[in-house]
């Protein structure tokens, strides 16, 4: 019965998966250039860097995603391109206005990073990594910003091509700055910074050139819709888009908030933490493409009033990322060891932690998908302040502190931290989807759904 709800939706997210997907890799290509170049004590200042930064980012990146679904919406309306156009044109100046508050509080936190408690040379490496990233983050959320168009329209092919260039181009520069190829000095870590900064740059300015010349796009890029005031389209984003971001924020705050408990426990148990966590990433990003497929699917169904089509692409949404989830959970269940070695294989101390939490982060694969999944179709019906407290309750008030008193009264280390983030994810998996569901049946409209097609 689902046949033609599971094609569309796997036409839809597998682009913005694997888009995911590269954005998450150019965080462990610099990681696994890092680790293998220059060993433990700079990837783990590296991956700390990289968690706290990610987080600022957090309610830039998640705060905009809410124009994809809006702009699906709005083409499935009467009067959809000039209002596309609105909400195209209203997504960079929030990314602008979002990249000035969150890259001055990035800087902000680099300049205090002695208060995280780490050692000092964790520190020293951790501040200037971090500056670095700071900077990037301008081009990251204009990059961000100009993509839901394109998703949002159904083209999400055009991030993910963009996306897997940059990977490239990551991963060459941080070989020629991290070593110090030909003309370029060896930079060390903060070769792998400046690889990371060039290569958002580049995402930026090749999603900007894209959208403004291709062709599928120029029905919504009319000059004459230039001129229509994008004033109240600001407003509709960041009032969406907010506790979207801080629901975004809150997940991403407890992982990198664990980093730092992880920091605590020592540099061996911090260096096997990113390792592990980078892993953990990567499926997780994957299951966001669904939900974002998700999202625009859900928002083009309630566009079309239909709430038979809400149901059906909903439920297509958490089979698929269910389905997916327990795979990747089976590999890290079987495979940890050898994954480990993809990192590292000269500390026998880190590798022998990093894989005991490999084997938790497999545990933890099925509430991560269905969590990530039911916030995806939240924000498809604009539901976005319940499940900023759902979220908010899930990680701050149980995920964090059962991590703490696992971690440090009760003595099981690292293992502590990551048990604590799995019953943060499991009890947000279950209210969330709970959420999604009851929203759903309370939708007001017809009970024939039109067809969603690519």
């Amino acid at each position: 019965m689902y046949r033609a709800e599971f094609a569309d939706t796997l036409r839809l997210s597998i682009p913005i998966i694997i888009a995911q997907l590269g954005v998450v890799l150019m965080g462990v290509t610099d990681n696994l250039f890092v680790g293998r170049l220059l060993g433990a004590l700079p990837l783990g200042a590296a991956g700390l860097a990289n968690s706290l930064s990610f987080l600022m980012s957090s309610i830039g990146v998640g705060g905009l995603t809410v124009v994809a679904a809006l702009v699906s919406k709005a083409n499935n309306q009467s009067g959809g391109p000039a209002a596309v156009n609105r909400l195209f044109r209203a997504g960079l100046r929030v990314a602008l206005l979002l990249s000035v508050l969150v890259g001055g509080l990035s800087v902000l936190l680099a300049y205090n990073f002695s208060l995280f408690g780490q050692t000092p040379e964790v520190t020293r490496l951790a501040r200037n990594f971090m500056l670095i990233l700071s900077v990037s983050l301008f081009p990251l959320l204009v990059f961000v910003a100009a993509r839901q168009l394109c998703d949002g329209l159904r083209y999400p092919r055009v991030a993910m091509a963009i996306t897997l260039s940059a990977l490239g181009v990551n991963a060459l520069f941080n070989y020629v700055f991290i070593k110090g190829v030909g003309p370029f000095p060896a930079l060390g870590l903060m070769g792998s910074a400046t690889a990371t900064l060039l290569s958002r740059v580049f995402m930026a300015g090749a999603m900007l050139v894209y959208v403004y010349q291709a062709p599928n796009f120029r029905a919504y890029l009319k000059k004459e819709f230039n001129s229509l005031p994008i004033t109240a389209e600001a407003w509709t984003i960041l009032r969406l888009g907010i506790p979207g971001g801080l629901t975004f924020f809150f997940e991403v705050a407890t992982f990198s908030l664990a980093v730092v408990i992880v920091g605590w426990l020592g540099e061996a148990q911090l260096a096997a933490h990113q390792i592990a966590i980078n892993m953990a990433s990567v499926t997780y990003m994957m299951a966001t493409g669904i939900s974002s497929a998700a999202a625009i699917r859900v928002s083009a169904a309630v566009g079309q009033a239909s709430r038979d089509g809400i149901w059906r692409a909903g439920i297509a949404a958490f089979l698929l990322s269910v389905s997916f989830m327990s795979i990747t959970a089976l590999v890290f269940l079987t495979a940890s060891d050898w994954l480990v070695t993809l990192y590292i294989r000269d500390n026998p101390q880190v590798m022998a932690i990093a894989a005991s939490l490999v084997i938790m982060a497999g545990f933890f694969q099925l509430s991560d998908g269905v969590q990530v999944v039911a916030l995806g179709g939240l924000r498809g019906l604009s539901d976005v302040n319940v499940p900023t407290l759902i979220t908010l309750f899930s990680y701050w008030i149980v995920a964090l502190p059962l991590s703490y008193v696992l971690a440090f009264p009760f003595g099981m280390d690292a293992v502590g931290v990551w048990i604590g983030l799995l019953a943060g994810l499991s009890i947000a998996a279950v209210l969330l989807t709970w959420r999604f569901f009851r929203r759903a049946s309370l939708f007001l409209g017809n009970s024939n759904p039109k067809p969603q097609t690519s």
